[in-house]
């Protein structure tokens, strides 16, 4: 199937956002974008309004449109609302995995492991973003699935931030051991339970870095 161009241009600037080359409250407009990736305004245009929708860019009167900013409030929100979800799907997983799907997400771990030994933090990234999506095929309800994406979007460049600090990076992966066991156990507690403190780990640390940012 054809990609449309916003659709790629969506998809690079998320990128741009999770790894940091493009920062809250920068500002973001048709020209720069249709000059930048070589393509019509009309795309860049499409671009920006559905990033608009999904809560990444801002527009307002007179100011174009900025990369959306949070206030510590909001952050602290979406803290609570991920952890429920995360925590949901966790328990849905260990009921529903299916022996292989058990594997691949132990083989995942694994690949996790040597990342965080040779201290590749762009590798374990990748891999804790393959870790959670296996958990959330395996728990088989999409519109949770869907709900908890979303959610991640809107915290990608500050948890993607998190995971660059090498203590964290450790840290993380011994969490994901816990969540592992339960669910190759089948414990549905215990995953929701070793989820649940996994996120709120890493939500405190995203917490603190928004409220180290000026809010809008």
């Amino acid at each position: 199937m054809r990609v449309r161009v916003s659709d790629e241009l969506c998809r690079r600037i998320e990128s741009d956002i999770a790894e940091g080359r493009l920062l809250p409250g920068d500002k973001l407009d048709e020209q720069s974008l249709a000059r930048r990736f070589s393509v019509s305004r009309t795309p860049a245009r499409e671009a920006l309004l559905r990033l608009a929708n999904e809560g990444l860019v801002k527009f307002r009167s007179r100011q174009g449109a900025t990369i959306a900013s949070m206030t510590p409030q909001r952050a602290i929100g979406m803290v609570e609302i991920l952890t429920a979800l995360e925590a949901e799907a966790a328990g849905l997983a260990a009921r529903r995995m299916t022996v292989a799907e058990r594997t691949d997400l132990r083989e995942i771990h694994e690949q996790c492991a040597q990342a965080v030994h040779s201290g590749n933090t762009a590798r374990y990234v990748e891999l804790n973003t393959a870790f959670h999506q296996a958990i959330y095929a395996g728990a088989r309800n999409t519109p949770l699935a869907d709900l908890v994406t979303e959610t991640r979007l809107r915290m990608r460049f500050f948890r993607h931030q998190s995971l660059s600090r090498p203590a964290r990076l450790a840290a993380s992966f011994g969490e994901h051991a816990l969540i592992v066991r339960a669910i190759e156990t089948g414990s549905e507690s215990e995953a929701q339970q070793s989820m649940r403190a996994h996120i709120i780990v890493g939500g405190n640390l995203f917490a603190d870095m928004v409220a180290s940012i000026k809010s809008e």
